[in-house]
């Protein structure tokens, strides 16, 4: 649900929709990291100036910590 929610959310921002692409991993139980892959230019706008932008998608994804009982941390990587 997260991951899917981040790709489509992501490919609205995005230049370059076709690039974005995610990948779960679980880390321990009862936590997943996101990894949210974008072209190099699209990496800055999905962090946005100060980050606020990502703190933002951050926020509303805390929202699934609620009914999922998992925490999930959100990295932005550049695909090269």
């Amino acid at each position: 649900m997260v991951e899917d929610f981040l790709k489509e959310y992501a490919k609205l921002i995005a230049d370059f929709p076709d690039k974005i692409d995610t990948k779960k991993v679980e880390v321990e139980e009862n936590f997943v990291e996101v990894f949210l892959f974008a072209d190099k230019s699209d990496t800055g706008k999905l962090i946005g100036k100060n980050g606020k932008m990502i703190n933002a998608i951050k926020t509303v994804i805390s929202a699934c910590k609620s009914k999922e009982n998992t925490s999930y941390r959100v990295t932005v990587k550049a695909l090269e």
